[in-house]
């Protein structure tokens, strides 16, 4: 049988050694539209701050170690059309000659492309978007050659404030400007608050409430212009968002839904026969919604790209949905979700309440304790768990906190079954009860 897969990243490859471990007789194909299959766009930031000084450490595979398991690269070869009935799809490679590629069976993983706002002037010299190894380069090459002081970020989200950390590490003063009223609006305002402050500690202009309308060029530098705002840097990233990137399986035939992502049932088939698709091209099931939504997220692509590999060959495979778990380090802050805030449970018509607690750590005996805030939502009339948002220094075991209230979600716990986990106990690291348990019953007496 001939797999054939469009797209080198989280989900493609995924795909390809899903399939590879399950059937060795599988002639297996990935097209990848650059020289990189396999990176690690979510280290990109830490590359451009200096961080991870070599580019190719971002490697999860090495294309050897990739193609060593009888997987074949066609690297540098951009996917034009999809004829399903023919069973083709037609390939141009880069020096712009044509190719017809045979298969049984197709996966599209062409994952998302940077959001491109209306804001004219986004492509004069030394404005940038990220989200590509390309896109990385580009930027290295400027921040070494002309050398900036002074940059703004449009956008304060995950990559945005990922990047100001990474600019202000190299010494050049950042400006973020976010059209809402906190930075990373993913959390509640309170958190995003608590970010704000994090960015000015660390001599980061936050400008917030700030729609950007031009980027103009001043002489040798940049300006930036919104609606009574404007500002002059050297630099200018423009981190939006991304969109999922579509074009080809439309060629298909391939039905597109919430935000022109591809439509997928849970074991990732499309609508066309023989064709799956998986990553942050496609829709995505949220297990707390029960619905489809789109939310590119790395492991998501991971998780789906595994499944529409296997079912590929012959599996029977069910995406279990997404959560929307997130972390992010800004700083010395970890900022972390996962499942619904009280808004998006208000919005899915679940009467919710939030609570949000302020404690230690670990044991404030113990030295360098610090602060986290945690915000727990819970069904007020159930009192099924719905989320969950934590802030707080790097060093305080965010992540490990977070992904106890991802599996309480995953498992349908309700909030005060949260006190009933056996979790782990020493003063260095944690309290006899857990901050995610203090919190939890902060929740539970709030009703």
């Amino acid at each position: 049988m001939n797999l054939l897969i469009i797209g080198g990243s989280d989900a493609g490859i995924s795909a390809a050694l899903r399939a590879r471990e399950l059937d060795s007789t599988v002639n297996l194909t990935v097209v990848v539209a650059d020289s990189f299959p396999n990176y690690s766009i979510c280290g990109l930031p830490f590359f451009l701050s200096g961080e991870v000084p070599d580019w190719r450490n971002l490697a999860h595979r090495t294309t050897e170690e990739i193609t060593d398991k009888g997987i074949q690269l066609l690297l540098n070869c951009t996917a034009q059309t999809i004829a399903p009935q023919q069973k083709i799809v037609t390939v141009v490679d880069r020096e712009m000659r044509s190719h017809n590629l045979n298969y049984d069976r197709l996966i599209i993983a062409t994952g998302a492309v940077s959001t491109r706002p209306q804001i004219a002037g986004l492509d004069l010299p030394g404005v940038f978007l990220l989200h590509s190894m390309e896109d990385s380069f580009a930027i290295y090459q400027y921040l070494t050659t002309d050398e900036p002081q002074s940059a703004a970020i449009i956008g304060g989200g995950y990559i945005g404030l990922e990047m100001a950390d990474a600019l202000t590490h190299r010494g050049i003063a950042v400006t973020v400007i976010e059209h809402s009223q906190t930075v990373m609006k993913t959390v509640d305002p309170t958190l995003g608050q608590i970010i704000g402050e994090e960015l000015q500690r660390h001599n980061v202009t936050a400008v917030n409430g700030v729609a950007i309308e031009t980027i103009e060029s001043k002489g040798t530098q940049l300006l930036v212009k919104g609606e009574n705002y404007h500002t002059t840097v050297d630099l200018v990233l423009v981190a939006v968002g991304v969109k999922p990137n579509t074009d080809l399986a439309k060629t298909a035939g391939v039905n597109c839904g919430i935000k022109n992502a591809i439509q997928v049932t849970r074991k990732m088939e499309t609508n066309v026969p023989d064709i799956y698709a998986a990553g942050d091209c496609v829709e995505t099931w949220h297990r707390i919604l029960n619905q489809s939504t789109y939310l590119p997220l790395g492991t998501t692509a991971h998780k789906q790209g595994r499944i529409a590999g296997e079912n590929a060959v012959g599996g029977n495979q069910e995406f279990a949905g997404t959560l929307g778990t997130q972390v992010v380090k800004v700083f010395d802050l970890a900022i972390a979700r996962t499942g619904l805030r009280d808004s998006e449970a208000q919005s899915a018509g679940i009467d919710a309440v939030t609570v949000e607690l302020e404690t230690w750590d670990h044991k404030v005996y113990y030295p360098h304790a610090h602060k986290l805030r945690i915000r727990v939502t819970g069904d007020r009339h159930t009192g099924r768990l719905l989320g969950a948002q934590i802030v707080g220094h790097y060093q305080g075991e965010v992540a490990k906190r977070i992904d106890i209230f991802a599996t309480a979600l995953f498992h349908g716990m309700k909030v005060d079954e949260l006190n009933k986990l056996d979790l782990s106990y020493t003063p260095p690291f944690s309290s006899p009860w857990d901050p995610v348990q203090m919190s939890a019953q902060a929740w539970v007496k709030a009703q």
